[in-house]
């Protein structure tokens, strides 16, 4: 099979940017997933065969760029999806996957399910120590995608990221006067993403080695898990080689540009 072959369809690619994402069926092998998740467990410091030890609903680990979790990230069918949504030469090969934050059955609130988008830089004048300080800009500085890979099966009874189908378009057009230094993560969040707020709730289910492939302006959250087995899900950024182009023909566009110029026509029309 080519990689035109395993390239995003015409229609999958309409998807993206009118909802914002797109979900990668069988994005990487279930093999790399269970030995990703075996390397995972050992560092949650619990126990996967006594719940006893199971006593935080989320643990956050780090990045990793040990081979199962290189390869996930670099299969034949997520280069091509790349290519398909950011452009042939324009993303970094992902070296990792990004932080894990492993949900764990429970009762007690999460404390990190509020909406919100990934940010991606800070300028010098910023608390590093401070997330909410961090930005976005109307050209995505510094994160050409968000991703979410599922190294565990999900349903909708096991925290599955709650995704806002279409709110990229309501960033895009708040972002559209920041100009370059864009707005921090705590100025977007101040009216809670209300304008985001109507959009239909889409949740990001499927077996392991499932990748949604995301607008880095995509309104999401996540929430409690009511399941019985931990989710084990990456969320790291493709990051882009160069910046973004918002000018010229639309069709000359990346999807991942036009989603957002498509936005900005949307508004002015």
């Amino acid at each position: 099979m080519t990689g035109h072959d395993l390239a995003p369809s015409p229609a999958q690619i309409q998807s993206f940017i009118t909802d914002g994402f797109v979900r990668i069926d069988d994005a990487f092998p279930r093999a790399l997933a269970d030995a990703g998740r075996a390397i995972l467990w050992a560092e949650t410091g619990c126990d996967r065969h006594n719940r006893d030890t199971w006593t935080r609903p989320v643990i956050r680990l780090g990045g990793y760029s040990d081979a199962p979790f290189r390869e996930a990230s670099n299969t034949a069918r997520l280069h091509a999806a790349y290519d398909g949504l950011v452009g042939p030469g324009r993303w970094v090969p992902p070296q990792g996957l990004g932080t894990f934050p492993v949900r764990f059955p429970s009762d007690e609130p999460p404390g990190d399910d509020g909406w919100h988008i990934d940010v991606s830089f800070a300028l010098e004048r910023d608390d590093p120590a401070d997330f909410l300080s961090y930005r976005a800009n109307l050209v995505s500085r510094g994160r050409a995608l968000l991703m979410l890979f599922l190294f565990s099966d999900v349903g909708e009874a096991d925290a599955p990221t709650r995704i806002r189908k279409g709110s990229h378009r309501d960033i895009a057009r708040r972002l559209a006067g920041a100009g370059a230094d864009g707005m921090t993560l705590g100025e977007l969040a101040a009216n809670g993403f209300a304008e985001s707020a109507r959009r239909d709730e889409v949740l990001a289910t499927g077996p392991a080695g499932t990748v949604y492939l995301c607008h880095p302006f995509l309104v999401h959250a996540a929430q409690p898990h009511r399941g019985t087995e931990p989710r084990f899900m990456a969320q790291p950024p493709l990051y882009p080689r160069g910046a973004f182009s918002l000018e010229g023909a639309r069709e000359g566009l990346a999807p991942v540009e036009r989603a957002i110029v498509e936005a900005l026509d949307a508004d002015r029309a």
